[in-house]
């Protein structure tokens, strides 16, 4: 399993697609907390990461499919997915190692981001006045969130040989975990049906945890998420020997 792992780790950070996927991630995020007129922390005059925080998860379903893309989709059209299977391993340790790796790789991408913290709690007045439980909620809950998307981007990558198709399932999916299910809550005739729905999406359970305040009911939600779509990752790659 941790031979795989450190495969995947190697084979994403010797690609250039790589960089350039975390450093959208870096600037888009940056753009958004400092420059982008009339929502940055400047404007708002709030020393809060809340500007980043709102907006890193649809930046990381980008990230994270782009990430997830080739992981089986990738194996399955070079034929090297016959080869890996007829190792010593489970295809349950296979599952597990590409989704380490993924997550690893997100949790890398975010970490230059606490540079953001550091100039957030300087810029404060007095200086340290933040709110860093609400922070360390919130970057605990995008850890949390990303696991749900590497689950998402592993099954999209399980059910095709086409990298390109891989990414707009996961996207597609991802984005309806996360925004639709949300929106259905909104609709005023959908009453408390549309409630009930949101309560599925991933974005209730995000905004609950990122309040700084860990639930379990959150960490079981996104626990479980990600556990399905590893299940439904694991049917469709065991389809290969029916």
């Amino acid at each position: 399993m941790w031979t795989i792992y450190k495969k995947e780790i190697r084979s994403f950070l010797g690609s250039f697609i790589a960089y350039v996927v975390m450093g959208v991630f870096l600037v888009l995020t940056g753009l958004f907390l400092w420059f982008v007129e009339g929502n940055n922390v400047f404007d708002l005059g709030v020393a809060s990461l809340q500007v980043m925080f709102d907006i890193a998860p649809y930046i990381l379903i980008f990230l994270v499919s782009a990430i997830t893309m080739r992981s089986i989709a990738d194996e399955r059209k070079l034929g090297t997915l016959e080869i890996i299977t007829t190792k010593p391993v489970t295809d349950t340790s296979i599952i597990l190692a590409k989704f380490l790796a993924a997550l690893t790789l997100i949790v890398f991408t975010l970490i230059p981001t606490l540079v953001y913290y550091y100039a957030i709690y300087q810029l404060a007045t007095p200086v340290g006045n933040v709110d860093t439980g609400s922070a360390l909620g919130s970057y605990f809950g995008l850890i949390l969130l990303a696991s749900c998307y590497t689950g998402i981007g592993l099954f999209s990558s399980s059910v095709t040989d086409n990298q390109i198709v891989s990414l707009l399932i996961s996207m597609v999916l991802s984005f309806f975990f996360f925004a639709v299910l949300s929106m259905l809550g909104d609709i005023a005739w959908l009453d408390a049906v549309g409630r009930s729905l949101s309560w599925f999406g991933l974005e209730f359970h995000y905004n609950s945890i990122s309040r700084g305040v860990i639930d379990t009911r959150d960490a079981v939600y996104f626990i479980g998420f990600t556990a399905v779509f590893l299940g439904l990752t694991k049917l469709v790659f065991e389809s290969r020997k029916w």
